[in-house]
């Protein structure tokens, strides 16, 4: 039988790794559960490596809007008094792509053959998140599967409506900068290198600035695949060294210093946990169990690093806020929030209303980031080209002048 690698969580919230010989994903994830264990990953022992451009590209049959709309509907289906294999067999008819319609077939048959929901969905290779099967096992435990999908939606269309704020405010600024950039790689490599030969011709004698912009036209012409290969390899670097575990908790440490970005991240990432956690509890699930699935779903390893040490210190006994507040990475009103949710014993409302704070609060911060970052490129890149076009017509000026 193939080697699978798995990783799962105990019933504290700790995350377990380890190899397992079985005949499939779905038999692993089956053992694991027998063993009162949380199934999250099992690949292939062969396949761990897999490329990341692969994954990248490998089609997922619902992700974002489409997964928003198959909770929905599943959750109104089931609400207006529709058996689960029902609504199933409902669903199978509206998605247009086939890798959709192959997966809810698969979990309908699933279903239809005594396994349940959670089962069902964890079985499709990944197409449903971790926290995602989470939440409809957790529904299902408490006999509130219907209500679970709601909530559920509204998670994931306020996730992927954040997640949009985010991408729409930084669209505008990097269009700006390509486009210009482009046209001032034009400028340098095609029309300054013309008045250099014309100068050349005329033997006149150029200020130093001049001099220097006529010969960085000229580099730029003959040299112009370096603006391509080294921003290019550049990327490529970055994009190796950030899968190093070391690197990218630097780095994500640093990034979170920084004045401008580092805020901004927090409350994102803040938000982020909040939220699901808050929706975990709300449905359910105990809170260490919470606390190992949300800091998995947080893009900044320093934060991740934070909340894996916070559930240790509340499996000690010690209150979520003040363990959240030991590595002083998360927003002080963030911890005071939870505090009050702590003591007046709803703690899943109050994360939810500390999502929806620092939901709002992003979207503010990123607004007037934009607000400041537009003009200031604009001017700052006016200024170059207009430094560039005094360089070039000034010695025509002069050479006029002494005619």
């Amino acid at each position: 039988m193939p080697l699978y690698r798995y990783k799962a969580l105990n019933s504290r919230g700790e995350v377990l790794d380890g190899q397992m010989e079985a005949a499939s994903d779905a038999d692993v994830a089956l053992r694991l559960q027998e063993q009162g264990h949380l199934p999250v990953e099992a690949v292939l022992a062969g396949a761990a490596g897999e490329s990341a451009w692969r994954a990248l590209f490998k089609p997922k049959p619902f992700a974002g809007a489409r997964l928003v709309q198959f909770t929905q509907q599943l959750a109104t289906l089931l609400g207006a008094g529709q058996p689960l294999d029902r609504a199933l067999s409902i669903l199978l008819e509206l998605p247009e792509d086939e890798a959709a319609r192959r997966t809810i077939l698969d979990v309908r048959d699933a279903v239809r053959g005594g396994t349940s929901l959670s089962v069902a969905l964890e079985r499709q290779h990944g197409a449903f998140s971790r926290l995602y099967v989470n939440m409809i096992r957790a529904g299902e435990t408490g006999g509130s599967l219907q209500d679970t999908l709601q909530r559920l939606a509204d998670y994931l269309e306020r996730s992927r409506a954040l997640r949009g704020r985010v991408i729409n405010a930084l669209i505008y600024p990097a269009i700006l900068l390509t486009m210009v950039g482009f046209s001032l790689l034009f400028l340098l490599g095609y029309v300054v290198p013309q008045f250099s030969e014309m100068y050349e011709n005329l033997d006149a004698e150029l200020p130093l600035f001049s001099q220097f912009v006529l010969w960085l036209g000229l580099f730029v012409r003959d040299w112009w695949w370096l603006f391509v290969v080294v921003p290019g390899g550049a990327a490529w670097w970055f994009d190796r060294k950030r899968r190093e575990p070391a690197f990218r908790a630097k780095f994500d440490e640093w990034l979170l210093r920084q004045r401008v970005a580092g805020p901004i991240v927090a409350k994102m990432e803040t938000a982020r946990l909040a939220r699901t956690v808050g929706t975990l509890l709300r449905n359910g699930v105990p809170l260490l169990t919470a606390m190992g699935i949300g800091g998995r779903i947080l893009g900044n390893q320093a934060l991740i690093a934070d909340v894996e040490a916070a559930a240790g210190e509340v499996k000690n006994g010690v209150g979520l806020s003040t363990a959240l507040g030991k590595g002083k990475k998360f927003p002080r009103l963030a911890l005071q929030m939870i505090q009050v949710g702590e003591e007046s014993g709803a703690l899943d409302t109050m994360l939810l209303k500390t999502a929806d704070t620092f939901e709002a609060e992003t979207g503010q911060a990123l607004d007037r980031m934009l607000a400041a970052l537009v003009p200031v490129i604009t001017v700052v890149l006016a200024v170059v080209i207009g430094f560039v076009i005094m360089a070039v017509l000034l010695p025509m000026y002069q050479l006029s002048g002494s005619i």
